[in-house]
């Protein structure tokens, strides 16, 4: 009984904590989030975001930045790398959306995963080591099914394919010439490389989020010439952003109300 109140005042701390930390990170009041929410780590996408929707950016001066439409969808670039992922997720306890859906880039690992290519990952394998502070490594990171589902519809409904597989999440950035590291990669078949999925997964999981990812292949780094440059990756945001934008507001603006209700079950 008595670690049964310790935890419950440690919960009431946190969302307290969360309440605080999530408008002092953003510069966003609480009450301008909306119940979905699309994280991203390009300031590109939350421009162009508001930019579509005339909706005011906050945070311009803080170390997130979000906007919000009329029709309570919230974009949040909260950075790069798992840290700032687990960080993020953590802080959306204060609003409790009923969906998260990650818009990230990732490097293709498959000769099916070309540029320009979408993945939505079953799973994520977590090399990155900030989800461990959470769960122990037997607890797989996946994504919630029924917001995939959807997610996956909007995406063959604007005429697009896309991949399916696991991704691999690491916090290294510089790993392209290191041979043990590709060697490791090509052993466990993943589809995808990043440096956010397996976080957001499994805080996801353990916050009692609904998640999703619809990851972008910009980079196929196995290959000789397929190391991301700032050329390169100004050349795949400038033709596939958009729809990478479009497909996934419309999916966070419509599965309120067309898709099924996402509920979250701990495994």
């Amino acid at each position: 009984m008595e670690n049964v109140i310790i935890d419950k005042i440690n919960m009431i701390d946190r969302l307290q904590i969360a309440k605080d930390w999530l408008p002092r990170y953003t510069g966003m009041p609480l009450d301008k989030f909306g119940d979905y929410i699309l994280l991203t780590n390009f300031r590109s996408y939350l421009k162009h975001f508001a930019e579509k929707f005339h909706c005011d950016v906050y945070g311009e001066e803080r170390p997130m930045q979000a906007a919000t439409n009329d029709q309570g969808v919230t974009i949040i670039n909260f950075g790069i790398g798992s840290a700032n992922a687990a960080t993020i997720m953590d802080l959306l306890v204060a609003r409790k959306p009923e969906g998260v859906l990650f818009l990230g880039k990732c490097g293709g690992l498959k000769k099916s995963s070309e540029i320009g290519h979408f993945i939505l990952p079953i799973a994520a394998i977590r090399g990155e080591g900030t989800s461990n502070e959470y769960f122990p490594p037997e607890v797989p990171a996946l994504p919630s099914f029924k917001l995939h589902k959807f997610v996956s519809e909007k995406i063959i409904t604007h005429g697009y394919e896309y991949r399916t597989g696991v991704v691999y999440t690491t916090n290294r950035r510089m790993w392209e010439h290191d041979q043990r590291f590709l060697q490791k990669l090509q052993e466990m078949t993943c589809i995808a490389i990043d440096m956010e999925t397996a976080t957001i997964f499994i805080v996801g999981h353990y916050d009692e989020i609904a998640r999703g990812a619809l990851l972008l292949v910009s980079d196929v780094p196995i290959t000789p010439d397929g190391i991301k440059t700032e050329k390169m990756d100004q050349i795949v945001t400038q033709k596939w952003m958009e729809i990478h934008l479009q497909i996934s507001v419309e999916a966070m603006t419509e599965i309120g109300v067309k898709g099924e209700p996402i509920k979250h079950f701990r495994y």
